[in-house]
């Protein structure tokens, strides 16, 4: 996006008037729609101060958040949109309205500048393209495809339920790992407290006798001695390293790639990671189908859903199968990703015509077993969980007692 400076003669009066536009074309018809009057000169000038600001703070909190939206602003933005042109309201005003009351400054400001490119004589897809990072590649294909049929409103909806299925089945997700995360938290909490604070009571006892200690109080008294020296230290390498990982995961891709190939080798961790991307690929692809798109097409966008690299690169084989004349069974076989089941489910889909209710079935199926996991989790975690209290206690007991039983012999026998 670049910034011009264009000059306006008004009743014998020149005015210039910052516009922000791809090219000199859309900057004039943007200044004729702010302004009346004869341009008189347009050049390019420096993004004001504020612009500048504000794409800083929107780079510095895409660090943390991939999109600088949250996915449930989108959906109820696109709910509202849908249900405003479906009433027959133009786009620039529904936009312009919509804008006004959301609360997020960056969806605004991308609202608004659609809205002003729309004005401009622009089509939505083409206002849209250039926030691709921010509304994504399906928001872009349903739009484009509302315009192809003339009807946006359904594409809208459409778009809207499918990104609502998506949100629910992340919101379930996020509910299923509370209990094991605030468990595990508690555990590591009550551990260090131990270390820290009661071990060294201990130590002091055991110092007295110069007796040779068991193994478990050696680990006992070694990991005292980490804390209490190191502590600190440990903590601020821990957040470091923690946060480089969070980085690098966020911006390079080879880094990326490597951190799904371990996460998808995960005990549970696999399977839930597996049947969330494809129930995900699979819902949009069979939406995209059903509206209309052409497989090709339709492919490209449900792999924009896929977030594992992984996953990713081996549905990207369907792609350049197809392309090269395979058939769309053989296709998603050469992937390896997909049971015997779901590549029958496919065949007679499409050998009937009717692969769009195939992927939907086929959707289903993931999201059930997605959702059974999720269900369960407890179950699957809790053995783990419980190992892991098992050995906390028996470390502690063991460092402690063992040595008080010694002692004790020692003083007896003395």
């Amino acid at each position: 996006m670049n910034y011009y400076k264009v000059t306006v003669l008004y009743r014998g009066k020149k005015e210039e008037l910052p516009i922000k536009a791809e090219t000199k074309k859309e900057a004039i018809s943007k200044a004729k729609l702010k302004k009346s009057g004869v341009i008189v000169r347009v050049e390019e000038a420096s993004p004001p101060l504020e612009d500048v600001l504000q794409e800083l703070s929107y780079s510095i909190s895409n660090l943390f958040q991939a999109k600088g939206i949250k996915r449930r602003e989108l959906i109820a933005t696109i709910r509202q949109l849908a249900v405003m042109t479906n009433a027959g309201i133009p786009l620039y005003d529904a936009l312009k309205e919509i804008a006004k009351s959301t609360t997020n400054k960056r969806l605004q400001y991308i609202l608004e500048d659609i809205a002003d490119n729309i004005n401009a004589g622009i089509s939505l897809t083409q206002a849209m393209e250039k926030y691709v990072n921010e509304l994504g590649t399906l928001t872009l294909a349903m739009v484009r495809l509302g315009e192809q049929t003339g009807d946006i409103g359904k594409a809208l909806f459409t778009l809207a339920n499918i990104l609502e299925q998506i949100d629910e089945n992340v919101r379930k997700f996020k509910k299923a790992m509370r209990y094991p995360l605030i468990t595990i938290g508690a555990m590591a909490l009550a551990f260090v407290i131990l270390i820290s604070f009661v071990v060294p009571k201990f130590k002091a006892i055991f110092d007295k006798f110069h007796a040779e200690l068991p193994l478990p109080t050696k680990i006992l008294l070694t990991l005292e001695h980490l804390f209490n020296t190191y502590g600190l230290y440990i903590l601020a390498f821990g957040a470091i390293g923690i946060f480089l990982v969070y980085y690098l995961y966020k911006t390079n891709h080879e880094f990326k790639r490597v951190m799904d190939g371990v996460l998808l080798r995960l005990y549970l961790v696999k399977d839930i990671i597996y049947y969330a991307q494809l129930s995900r690929f699979m819902l949009v692809f069979s939406e995209l189908i059903k509206a209309g798109i052409p497989v090709i097409e339709a492919l490209d966008n449900s792999l924009s859903m896929v977030e594992n690299e992984v996953i990713k690169e081996k549905l990207q084989v369907v792609k350049q199968m197809i392309e090269k004349g395979s058939s769309i069974e053989e296709a998603f076989k050469e992937t390896g990703l997909f049971e015997n089941m779901i590549l029958q489910m496919i065949k007679a889909g499409d050998a009937s015509g009717q692969l769009d209710l195939m992927l939907e079935k086929i959707a289903q199926y993931y999201d059930m077993r997605f959702n059974y996991i999720l269900d369960n989790l407890s179950a699957y975690i809790e053995p783990i969980m419980l190992v892991l209290i098992a050995a906390m206690v028996l470390l502690l007991a063991l460092g402690i007692f063992l040595p008080i039983w010694d002692m004790s012999k020692v003083i007896l026998g003395g």
